[in-house]
């Protein structure tokens, strides 16, 4: 692992969410690490036993606490153990959590089971308040600390196999803006970042992933961004140099948001129904 910058240096943090090393979390992790961070790493009990997190944990040294993110007694004890290990309050939490039973037991949007869907806003979304809720009651975030969300483009534009998580993301974005406003009298930023789609456990979990990808990759000026270079963006934001971006969703697509079509994307419409005809 290279020296990096030293952007973190000195600060510490709490990640949610990393389950194996194709997780964007995890890449955040070392991202972290790599610039001087200290951290602890947390989970729903169920993910770390399905997960590698402890190969995480060895490489950067830190220390795992179990966390089911819909329970707030969980979350309060995370946050006392976290105090414990780290010697005090954090300047940055990545949070990275999200799931759907509808999306995994490939429910139509137009079907929802809504006891699923009241667990998939639970945990994708309203975890984020709760974590911000516990954090700021029992003072575990500094002055000047930074909070970052992943959420998706889905948020705003409708892709059907993405389901119900569609509405997830934009409560998680609705989230992050509200607590933004109330925690900004103490430094403290909240953003969501809208990553492109990436080739993670959990993204290729979704019924047609491979076309969301490919869509994307083609549409993007640049491409669609690894989940390194997301963790990269994300360092920016738990940094210094951005202490006055809050309450923001920042696009981390390649360009793909504001694009409108490519030439590529033309020319290959343009083969296919000439070959059609």
């Amino acid at each position: 692992m290279s020296d990096g910058y030293g952007l973190l240096k000195g600060k510490k943090g709490i990640i949610f969410g990393a389950l194996d090393e194709r997780s964007i979390a995890w890449r955040i992790a070392l991202a972290c690490k790599r610039e001087g961070a200290d951290f602890v790493l947390t989970n729903a009990p169920v993910a770390l036993r399905l997960g590698a997190l402890d190969a995480l944990g060895e490489e950067t040294g830190a220390p795992i606490i179990p966390c089911d993110v819909t329970k707030d007694d969980e979350i309060q004890d995370l946050m006392n153990q976290t105090k414990e290990h780290l010697g005090g309050g954090v300047d940055f939490i990545l949070h990275a959590v999200g799931m759907s039973p509808n999306v995994r037991k490939k429910k139509e949007y137009t079907d929802l089971n809504y006891n699923w869907l009241q667990q998939t806003l639970d945990i994708s979304a309203i975890s984020l308040h709760r974590v911000l809720h516990h954090a700021d009651e029992m003072d575990m975030l500094n002055d000047g600390g930074s909070v970052v969300a992943l959420s998706y483009i889905g948020a705003q534009r409708i892709f059907s196999k993405y389901s119900d998580m569609n509405d997830a993301k934009a409560l998680l974005e609705s989230i992050a803006r509200n607590y933004g406003s109330r925690l900004a009298k103490r430094g403290i930023r909240v953003n969501t970042v809208s990553q492109a789609p990436t080739k993670t456990s959990a993204g290729t979990g979704i019924k047609g992933f491979d076309g969301m990808y490919t869509f994307a990759d083609k549409i993007a000026p640049m491409g669609n961004p690894s989940a390194d270079e997301c963790a990269d963006y994300c360092v920016t934001l738990f940094s210094d140099l951005t202490r006055k971006v809050t309450m923001q969703n920042l696009y981390h697509d390649g360009g793909f948001v504001t694009a409108g079509i490519s030439e590529e994307m033309i020319d290959d419409l343009a083969k296919l129904y000439s070959d059609e005809d």
